[in-house]
């Protein structure tokens, strides 16, 4: 296939290449098992998403047709969604029927008209704010089914690994401004729309599914990928796109060191910081749900 856009490391670029190619030749010769590609992003930044569009991109035009599923659509949004891609003929129309003003629409434009002109399903794969209220507030039982409850062993304690890497990760994303009694339903509510996601991807593996989400949602250690069933495991691909800054401005990036990145991404795709204001001069500390 042709060779990738040059990243700011020489190295990624490298690695993002093989492994694009290794995409590109399954969806040439289809294999059995699973074709899951996870990849990440900052959500404000337009380098990271030009990046990724043109990645997934090369993919489709090689001859893969997974479907696409995004965190910016909320599941109960799934019957709509089909609708609007089934007569809209451009991502303009999909985007002012479904589109959530929390979201930078500009940036997601080029990934939905990509899948309008290549036919490729729309899936919304995240639980919608209010769900997460519920969720914080009353439990899991409030917003997903049982067969979900039970499947994902959701009735169980979680994975110390989950609850110690969500609090970290929340405490930081908060500038350390998140009270204790907080925690638990701030990573209850993680959890679940983690799971969501999980089910989404996991329901359209065998036709092949790509998940743009953030980063903290495609970690190997904490995120989907821990949710998915372990014979989806092999099948697995998770690229990262991260900002460059220095470790000590984590909390301004929204991004993870890329020191620290081998153990949860396969691939960490490093680009432009984008300019934003000090997050941390605004935050205020969540409240629980009322």
């Amino acid at each position: 296939m042709r060779k990738l856009s040059r990243l700011a490391s020489a190295a990624t670029a490298l690695a993002t290449a093989s492994l694009l190619s290794a995409c590109a030749t399954q969806a040439e010769n289809p294999v059995s098992g699973s074709k899951i590609l996870l990849l990440g992003e900052v959500h404000d930044n337009p380098d990271g998403h030009a990046q990724r569009y043109a990645d997934l991109q090369k993919l489709v035009i090689a001859g893969w047709r997974p479907a696409i599923a995004m965190e910016q659509f909320d599941r109960e949004n799934q019957a709509e969604l089909t609708q609007a891609q089934a007569t809209c003929t451009d991502a303009d129309c999909i985007i002012s029927k479904l589109g959530n003003k929390r979201w930078e629409w500009p940036h997601y434009r080029p990934v939905i008209q990509l899948a309008i002109d290549y036919k490729l399903p729309l899936l919304a794969a995240n639980l919608s704010r209010s769900d997460a209220a519920r969720v914080m507030r009353e439990g899991y039982a409030a917003v997903l089914d049982k067969n979900t409850i039970t499947g994902f062993k959701l009735d169980q304690p979680l994975p110390a690994v989950v609850v110690d890497g969500q609090r970290a990760a929340m405490e930081s994303g908060h500038c350390g401004k998140m009270p204790d009694n907080i925690v638990p339903s701030m990573v209850r509510a993680q959890v679940a729309r983690d799971v969501v996601m999980a089910k989404v991807v996991a329901d359209n593996a065998d036709r092949g599914v790509v998940l743009l989400a953030g980063n903290g949602h495609v970690r190997r250690d904490l995120g989907v990928p821990v949710w998915l069933p372990a014979s989806q495991q092999a099948g697995l691909q998770i690229h990262a796109y991260v900002e460059t800054y220095v470790e000590a401005d984590d909390r301004k990036s929204g991004s993870v060191s890329t020191a620290s990145t081998a153990s949860i991404y396969d691939v960490s795709h490093v680009v432009k910081t984008h300019t934003r204001p000090d997050p941390c001069l605004s935050i205020q500390a969540p409240k629980n749900p009322t």
